[in-house]
């Protein structure tokens, strides 16, 4: 099932996708995406029988807003594919390296990303995203599957002058509209083994990073497990679980997003996310 949060010019609304149309969720059945992830066993059969309806609009007639657009968390871990570990010239990481990503930088799937004034070093990080179904701590490994709700498509954008000027990645993560994802949740239950997906990031068409999530050092269920011995995860959590080789930075020389390019990141049996970079006002 492909769920998404969507506008027609109104407030926020839930749907379930079917092809190129939406089945909107009825009012009241849930006041958001964490509401619908939070009761997400008592509405299920309901969510599905709507999915058997027959859908009332066109998604090209509907703005796709981010599936949770106010997530508690944002969490993302950095070095978790080799490749893109060598291009950095760092050693493979033997633990897992975490930071957070402000919920001011959630974004559309196809929403503008914005080139900042304080920085022209802006760089694409193609992603597979999950999001948190059950609430948890101290998950064990073999139960994290459970805790997972469905998956999407992200772009980790990075502002690198700022990212590096100190050993905490915060800032430089976390500029305005520089964490999209969507353009929907794809149902933990129909996407199946996460770790088999190729994974692509296209900037102006051209292929940039091009890898598959079997080349996780640390997979899906390895990062609920850390996670989980700090914090609390919940229901609506966003995690971006790394990038591939392929990065701006990396280059040589090192290129990075000016404004009139599109970025477009694609997940095989997810789909995909598109943005033009556009000039902060």
């Amino acid at each position: 099932m492909r769920l998404v949060t969507f506008t027609t010019g109104a407030a926020p609304a839930l749907g379930v996708v079917k092809g190129d149309s939406i089945v909107p969720l009825p009012d009241g059945m849930a006041a958001d995406m964490i509401d619908l992830i939070s009761r997400w066993d008592a509405l299920r059969p309901a969510v599905v029988k709507l999915a058997t309806e027959s859908a009332s609009m066109k998604l090209a007639d509907v703005r796709l807003l981010a599936p949770v657009p106010r997530p508690g968390k944002v969490m993302a871990i950095g070095l978790n594919y080799a490749d893109h570990v060598a291009e950095t010239g760092r050693e493979p990481p033997k633990q897992q390296t975490w930071f957070s990503k402000m919920q001011s930088a959630v974004n559309g799937p196809f929403d503008p990303i914005q080139l900042p004034k304080a920085s022209t070093m802006v760089d694409w990080e193609a992603e597979l995203v999950f999001v948190v179904g059950k609430r948890g701590r101290h998950i064990a490994k073999a139960d994290a599957p459970s805790h997972v709700f469905g998956f999407c498509c992200g772009n980790d954008v990075s502002v690198r002058d700022w990212q590096n000027m100190t050993p905490q990645w915060i800032l430089g993560k976390s500029f305005d509209t520089h964490a999209p994802f969507g353009p929907w949740i794809v149902t933990a239950d129909e996407l199946g083994d996460p770790h088999t997906l190729g994974i692509r990031c296209l900037v102006n068409g051209e292929t940039r990073q091009s890898s598959n999530t079997c080349n996780l050092v640390f997979n899906v269920y390895d990062q609920i497990a850390l996670l989980s011995q700090a914090m609390t995860l919940e229901p609506g959590d966003v995690i971006y679980t790394g990038t591939p080789g392929g990065v701006g930075m990396a280059m040589k020389p090192p290129v990075f997003l000016k404004a009139g390019d599109k970025v477009r990141v694609e997940i095989d049996h997810i789909g995909a996310i598109e943005a033009t970079v556009t000039p902060e006002r």
